[in-house]
């Protein structure tokens, strides 16, 4: 039978993600061209550091919350939370995809291997699953400009291809009711199921556990 995948710090970690940027958009121009997502690798890296430095981006977090082990939680400021997720980024570590209209970046999704993330974001284990099967979508972020314009979902879809391509037999996501008051940042299960999802339980008082079977 699977099991819930939790640890002592998920209800102390549920409090510590409700921040929400209050800061206004980095332009009024909404940008435009074709939609494209490219893994956050080296190359990337400076494009990744620009869309979270913008007016509105999530600067505060470098999307280290779920990540965060030892030093790297300890030292929990934003200069230690951008340096450990270029750590990650320069060891060739996967942490997700970035969404591009024509040339400029105007989204992000944390899509990587479960056990990239510390036990704390949850999710069921079975005995069954072999170690990087499970890949989990843990968080977005698109640019005020942006909004409005499907993305969301295209990345979603673009994470179910990634993962597969990667080798991963399940894609994990925790998204939250649409009157939910915090973790919206991670999506809403409406999007999720709409896409194929599947509910299969739910994860601290706002949280729901959905998958998708990536070998189907």
């Amino acid at each position: 039978m699977p099991t819930r995948r939790t640890s002592r710090g998920s209800a102390a970690s549920e409090r510590s993600v409700t921040r929400r940027s209050t800061a206004k958009p980095r332009s009024s121009v909404a940008p435009s061209g074709r939609f494209t997502t490219h893994e956050v690798d080296a190359e990337r890296w400076r494009d990744f550091a620009r869309l979270f430095e913008s007016q509105g981006g999530p600067k505060y977090c470098w999307c280290m919350v779920w990540r965060a082990e030892g030093a790297d939680a300890r030292l929990a400021d934003n200069a230690h939370r951008k340096a450990a997720m270029h750590r990650r980024v320069k060891q060739g570590t996967p942490v997700g995809l970035l969404g591009y209209l024509g040339d400029e970046p105007v989204a992000w999704c944390s899509i990587a291997p479960r056990e990239t993330y510390r036990k704390g974001l949850g999710g069921l284990e079975a005995p069954d699953e072999a170690p990087g099967g499970v890949w989990s979508l843990a968080c977005f972020f698109v640019t005020r400009e942006a909004r409005g314009q499907g993305v969301s979902r295209r990345l979603i879809k673009a994470a179910i291809t990634h993962a597969r391509k990667r080798g991963g037999k399940v894609l994990e996501a925790y998204p939250v009711d649409p009157d939910s008051p915090s973790y919206r940042f991670m999506g809403f299960v409406e999007t999720f199921e709409q896409l194929g999802f599947q509910g299969v339980g739910r994860e601290g008082s706002r949280r729901h556990v959905y998958r998708y079977d990536l070998s189907a």
